[in-house]
């Protein structure tokens, strides 16, 4: 379990591709998250829950990538030298800053416009289709492992305004347009949406 509150980021120094290139491996340089972080231990990736699976002593770590996260996510574009966030899974006895963030990555979004403010930037994002009913105006959204507040939400976009610290500290700084970007919708709504559907029919009895 994640928070959406990114705590470094990372360098990806090395990938090495698997049974054929299904899979891969990833080996990451992250100083902060690696300080303390043991093998088995979960590291968010640009939004993705990974397991560490070993640890050097110069501040990196590597993970595994499964053929289901290279299908899904932006990790399969990664080589070295890429930027990524990196979040240190939640303790239980930490302060929830962002949201309740889970590292499933629903899809894949692309950043379609940017408009700088005075000390902020606007970004709309589009998503497909079937991510935007769980995407609410007010409501959580983590794109790329930032928890971030959606400003508005159309049919197959969202918008969401980058304050002065994620731009500094988070490779959303950036992200131009046309930048591919792992989402996150809020669990309430996946929960919710799945309730419903669900749900036994009514029966009429007037």
């Amino acid at each position: 379990m994640f928070t959406g509150i990114v705590e470094e980021v990372g360098e990806v120094l090395a990938v090495e591709l698997l049974d054929g290139g299904t899979d891969s491996r990833l080996h990451v340089r992250g100083p902060l998250v690696s300080s303390d972080a043991g093998l088995g231990d979960s590291i968010a990736v640009s939004g993705v829950c990974l397991t560490v699976t070993s640890l050097a002593g110069d501040g990196t770590f590597t993970a595994d990538v499964m053929p289901e996260t290279l299908r899904h996510t932006t990790l399969g574009a990664l080589e070295p030298g890429s930027r990524v966030n990196l979040e240190r899974s939640l303790r239980v006895d930490s302060r929830l800053g962002g949201h309740v963030v889970q590292g499933h990555v629903d899809g894949v979004g692309t950043v379609r416009s940017r408009t700088p403010g005075p000390r902020w930037d606007d970004v709309v994002v589009e998503l497909p289709r079937d991510l935007a009913r769980l995407v609410a105006r007010k409501g959580a959204i983590t794109v790329d492992g930032v928890s971030l507040t959606v400003t508005d939400v159309g049919d197959d976009w969202f918008g969401v305004s980058l304050i002065p610290t994620t731009l500094e500290v988070t490779t959303l700084g950036a992200a131009a347009p046309g930048t591919r970007v792992n989402l996150e919708t809020d669990v309430l709504a996946k929960y919710t949406q799945r309730l419903l559907e669900t749900a036994p029919a009514t029966e009429d009895h007037s």
